[in-house]
């Protein structure tokens, strides 16, 4: 934060020195006209500055909603694949791993996918995870066959878990700390500026800077409002999720 406040201070700085300078050369005149090249220059400025705050605010959350959108397919798929391959584990293992499975899907879809949208997880699922491994390791097999079988369901069940803390970190993310104030205070100086640099419309002349001002907020309102990848119009839904208690269904025949 004191780096920031230095090299804010020493850009004004700059400004003010170099105005001073300029003020006692002479023919130096001076620039009151709000259309005036100093006015246009810094309303430029200005305008290109929210334009990129703007970008950065609406294309991170924008970058993170899609990876977490694909990150929850490949989630879905790890569990979908255990699913299958729990079909060759020995003995009542199938049944057990399968409703371990069938449980947390349906615990990620009913009652983890709400907090998400407030950046947080439950940490139940990671214990479920954790006791899920925890039974396919400790799991007695005889013969190659069974097992690989374990293996190749330890194997995505290794893939879920790690899908999950991916999740976990979109969850949480939001975008670089200082860009929505920044969007807030260049949005508001855009508006502002006309006025701050002596024009005083008047009547029609008004309504430009009205649509102006609506348009900024409604952008401003929209870059808070996209911030976390599970809530907001971007908001990544749990519908790999569903689909796989589906395919869980079809597989199992009804379980």
């Amino acid at each position: 934060m004191l780096a920031y406040t230095l090299s804010v201070s020493a850009a004004v700085g700059v400004v003010l020195l170099t105005a001073l300078v300029f003020r006692l050369v002479r023919g130096a005149g001076e620039d009151r006209d709000p259309a005036g090249p100093t006015a246009g220059h810094a309303g430029a400025m200005l305008s290109a500055m929210f334009l990129l705050v703007f970008a950065i605010a609406v294309v991170v959350p924008w970058t993170t909603a899609d990876a977490a959108r694909q990150n929850t397919h490949v989630e879905s798929q790890a569990a979908i694949d255990a699913f299958w391959a729990a079909d060759a584990l020995p003995g009542t293992a199938p049944l057990e791993v399968r409703n371990a499975l069938r449980n947390y899907v349906t615990f990620v879809v009913r009652d983890e996918w709400p907090l998400m949208a407030q950046g947080r997880m439950d940490p139940l699922g990671a214990a479920r995870m954790d006791q899920l491994r925890g039974r396919v390791t400790g799991l007695e097999v005889s013969g190659d066959d069974e097992e690989e079988a374990k293996a190749t369901v330890l194997e995505h069940v290794r893939a879920i878990s790690a899908a999950r803390a991916q999740r976990t970190a979109d969850a949480a993310a939001r975008p670089p700390d200082g860009v929505l104030f920044l969007t807030v205070l260049t949005g508001a100086l855009v508006i502002l500026f006309p006025f701050l640099a002596g024009a005083r419309p008047r009547g029609l002349t008004i309504l430009p800077i009205v649509a102006t001002a609506g348009l900024l907020g409604f952008g401003t309102y929209l870059t808070w409002d996209i911030s976390r990848a599970f809530a907001g119009p971007l908001a990544v839904g749990p519908q790999a999720f569903q689909g796989a208690l589906q395919e869980f269904a079809r597989i199992g025949g009804g379980m």
